[in-house]
């Protein structure tokens, strides 16, 4: 199984319900298909740096999980497919990116 990272924007029209909808079933689909979730994190409503669909700003969201490699490209097409996903962009880590996301996850639960 190989760590990866995935960073999706949701449309800023969307409401608390619809957003957490959206969330769920992006984490359903990756569970269903042998995915494990290690972390979740809400960026919440971000200023974008350029206009995308003539939106100004979106709700970041990220998503870090281990999966094996047949199941990213199904997941992506579902990212395609939805017209509340303004952007998203997935990552394999290597063992140094791991190394680096635990460490800021570590510093993000001493923080709070």
């Amino acid at each position: 199984m190989n760590h990866y990272e995935t960073v999706f924007i949701l449309n800023p029209v969307l409401s608390d319900t619809q957003i957490e909808e959206t969330v769920k079933k992006f984490e359903d689909f990756l569970i269903k298909n042998g995915a494990k979730m290690v972390a979740k994190e809400n960026w919440g409503l971000k200023k974008l740096a350029y206009p995308i669909q003539n939106k100004k700003s979106g709700f970041y969201h990220l998503f870090e999980f281990a999966a094996p490699g047949e199941a990213i490209g199904p997941y992506e097409l579902e990212f395609r497919r939805d017209e509340r996903i303004m952007r998203f962009l997935t990552v394999k880590l290597d063992k140094h990116a791991v190394a680096w996301a635990e460490r800021r996850r570590t510093k993000l639960k001493s923080k709070a």
